[in-house]
């Protein structure tokens, strides 16, 4: 149910679940005249999914969304107050383009960090720093190289902040899976920087399953692709970001686990 889908909702202000008179719905708050239970809403999508975890109230006017579980995933999927339409796609906002849907769908998905074996990461930023993400890369994913240096300015702006960094090969790239592996076995940063200068690293010199590993990981993890950063609070956050939204992006979730 994944559908790569951007869609905007319209309001059918002549049906009556819209109704805008002055002692009508659009006099007060939503929900004074539209509701949902969870247990109606699991019989109203019926066998399309597994489970219904919750609904609430969309952000998108007119509209409920609910979290639910199809074939193992966790998304969020959309009803209109009619009862009568079902949305699943990304919801973009338009003022300032976040992908609400995605953003949703993250918050439904988060890993148990506990589960990522660490003592193969290189480590970016002090060992004794408060804050340590994790991030998967592929030497010779141009995206993670950008990545890579916003993660350094990171640190140095901020060196309570750390990066524990695991290496994903991806198969678009042949040479990674070979690289990694030289990477993993010599634990040398030198080395990934090297590769993403594009320069040749020689051949690994150890015989390590730390990469395989790696892959069958993130594919129990739902990771799937590069760069892709896992939060204190087990939170993914896939692709490239600059320094100052990753400060914000990291800061307000360290302050939610406090706050828990």
């Amino acid at each position: 149910m994944r559908f790569l889908l951007i869609f905007v909702v319209l309001l059918f202000c002549a049906h009556n679940a819209f109704a805008m008179t002055a002692d009508g719905c659009g006099a007060g708050t939503c929900n004074e005249c539209h509701s949902i239970t969870k247990e109606e809403t699991a019989q109203l999508l019926g066998t399309m999914v597994d489970k219904v975890n919750g609904v609430e109230f969309s952000e998108v006017p007119g509209m409920w969304v609910a979290e639910v579980e199809k074939g193992g995933n966790k998304l969020p999927v959309y009803i209109d107050f009619s009862k009568q339409y079902l949305v699943s796609g990304n919801v973009i906002r338009l003022n300032d383009k976040e992908n609400l849907t995605q953003q949703r769908s993250a918050r439904m998905n988060k890993v148990d960090i506990s589960t990522i074996p660490l003592e193969d990461a290189l480590l970016l930023g002090k060992a004794s720093a408060k804050t340590k993400v994790i991030v998967f890369t592929d030497p010779e994913c141009p995206y993670c190289k950008k990545l890579h240096e916003e993660l350094k300015e990171v640190v140095r702006r901020d060196p309570s902040i750390a990066f524990l960094i695991k290496l994903f090969p991806l198969k678009m790239h042949p040479n990674a899976y070979e690289v990694s592996k030289s990477i993993i076995c010599n634990k040398s940063m030198e080395f990934l920087e090297i590769s993403f200068a594009g320069k040749p690293l020689p051949p690994a010199n150890c015989d390590t399953a730390v990469v395989d590993q790696t892959l069958a990981l993130v594919g129990d993890l739902g990771i799937r692709s590069t760069p892709t950063l896992v939060l204190p609070d087990g939170l993914v956050v896939p692709g490239f970001k600059k320094a100052e939204a990753l400060l914000t992006l990291i800061g307000e979730n360290v302050a939610q686990v406090v706050a828990q």
